[in-house]
């Protein structure tokens, strides 16, 4: 059984960066797409991205493409996130779907992600 863990929520001015990181226990990760959500007060969760290492595809929603990149280590997969907005404070969960029931990327919807994280706060603010 997959559990995952995520980390590195903060509080950060406009403009500034943090990195969310998202550890898997139980299983490998390498076996798995990794999806990252989040939710905005007020509004519904949204895939922000997602990457699947066995085939080096990611996705990115466009209001942060360009600004969030993907990574993953041996220490677990990185939500790398630049030129933070307000508008995307919110609650950040990964969630992880096992690439045999994908066709080659990863897919920006909740559906098949059948494992989650806790969630990890994002606040951008002055």
């Amino acid at each position: 059984q997959l559990e995952l863990v995520e980390s590195g929520g903060d509080l950060v001015q406009p403009g500034g960066s943090l990195r969310l990181t998202c550890v898997g226990s139980g299983s490998t990760l390498g076996d798995y797409a990794i999806g990252w959500f989040r939710r905005a007060p007020g509004k519904e969760r949204e895939a922000v991205a997602c990457s699947t290492s066995s085939t080096g595809l990611q996705q990115y929603i466009s209001s942060v493409r360009g600004r969030f990149t993907i990574s993953r280590d041996t220490a677990g997969v990185h939500l790398h996130m630049d030129r933070l907005r307000p508008a995307d404070a919110g609650i950040y969960w990964c969630a992880a779907r096992h690439i045999s029931t994908l066709r080659g990327s990863c897919v920006m919807t909740s559906v098949g992600y059948n494992y989650w994280g806790q969630g990890t706060q994002v606040t951008v603010s002055s």
